[in-house]
């Protein structure tokens, strides 16, 4: 009976001692997001965390706190990225937790000397998730995430850490998960791009500037090499074109006056490639839903659809010229091109050239239709 009961009691201790290295949420500095710049002359790397406070994002009774909590950021300075935050270790009590960060925010110095570095040793960093955001800026990092959201709610609100949803974006940029750029990222005839994140100080205020943060545009690659800035206007209009649940709002001009304000929506974006050519050359079909937003000159519903279709086919167009300009497949045209003709792919490799010409685009065809009125009444 005695050793029935030494049995039952080491038995019971070592179920015990498998939890003993568990700690309280309390007991670890949980890192939220992580920034990386890199310094030229001195060929060094700055690595800046955002810790979380549960303070941060817990719900209060009776509303939120009325004092702001503060936003907790490291920095350190190392040759790579892995012993400048080794630095940070010793330093950081309780202790650094990296098993939730949500963004990795990205210097344009990063992005211009040491992306292919950076980007090969966070893909292959296995305390990192393939689903973490990841964005650009040139601004100062540290004052980035040291930026609430409104209200002063915290920094866990603003818009790095908003979420991919398949809910209607209105207007906005959507952001961009890790795994979801290297698999654009590495593609040999495919655009890659990340969201570009900015402050802006003028918009909101509350007795004073109140900053927030914004999507101001696209850092654009092609072929594993960064190209260029796409502006706001030209990347929300890329986003419309190749995303799901994103509406555009557009202003329609007739004869360069305003003639009407339409959203526009569930865009069905179809490429048809050309037989029998030694490089991509396609037609491009575009069916839209467009609902009224205002109207402010008074035409006819035939004409305002054909207005919409122009304004549409324009900015195609526009966007198209500004990739082969710089060699940038915006529409990734070549992806599907080089999987159904590898040969043709092989060959035109050997070359060096840039795939898409001006003529490639041989002619886009938009097809609009109105929905919703928004209670106008037209002239037919």
């Amino acid at each position: 009976m005695a050793k029935k009961v030494f049995l039952m009691f080491a038995a019971c201790c070592v179920m015990l001692s498998g939890c003993s290295g568990i700690k309280n949420i309390q007991d670890l500095t949980y890192i939220v997001s992580f920034g990386m710049d890199y310094d030229e002359e001195q060929d060094e790397y700055t690595v800046y965390l955002q810790g979380l406070n549960f303070m941060n994002v817990a719900k209060q009774e009776g509303g939120k706190s009325a004092e702001p909590v503060p936003i907790f950021v490291a920095s350190a300075k190392g040759e790579t990225l892995n012993l400048a935050v080794r630095k940070l270790y010793k330093k950081s009590e309780p202790s650094l937790y990296f098993g939730h960060v949500k963004t990795l925010v990205i210097s344009n110095r990063i992005v211009q000397h040491k992306f292919k570095e950076v980007v090969e040793e966070v893909g292959r960093n296995r305390s990192i998730r393939p689903t973490l955001q990841i964005v650009t800026t040139d601004e100062d990092i540290e004052k980035v995430f040291n930026i609430n959201a409104l209200f002063n709610y915290p920094a866990m609100y603003t818009i790095l850490f908003i979420k991919e949803t398949y809910e209607v974006t209105q207007n906005e940029i959507r952001p961009v998960a890790l795994m979801n750029f290297l698999r654009e990222y590495y593609e040999p005839m495919n655009a890659a791009k990340l969201p570009s994140v900015k402050i802006d100080k003028t918009s909101w205020k509350a007795e004073k500037d109140y900053p927030v943060l914004y999507f101001d545009g696209y850092t654009v690659f092609q072929n594993r090499k960064y190209i260029k800035e796409l502006a706001f206007e030209d990347s929300l209009f890329l986003d419309w074109l190749l995303e799901k649940y994103i509406a555009l709002d557009q202003r329609i001009e007739d004869e360069g006056k305003l003639a009407a304000a339409v959203k526009l929506e569930s865009p069905k974006l179809k490429i048809q490639y050309e037989k029998d050519s030694a490089a991509p050359k396609f037609s491009v079909e575009l069916s839209v839903r467009a609902d009224m937003l205002e109207k402010v000159q008074d035409i006819s519903l035939d004409r305002l659809t054909i207005l919409v279709e122009e304004e549409i086919k324009t900015k195609l167009r526009k966007l198209y010229l500004d990739g082969i300009e710089n060699k940038i497949d915006y529409l990734n045209a070549g992806e599907k091109w080089f999987r159904m003709h590898p040969e043709k792919f092989a060959e035109l490799k050997k070359t060096g050239n840039f795939y898409l010409e001006e003529n490639s685009l041989t002619d886009i065809h938009v097809k609009v239709q109105m929905f919703n009125f928004n209670s106008y009444k037209y002239n037919e």
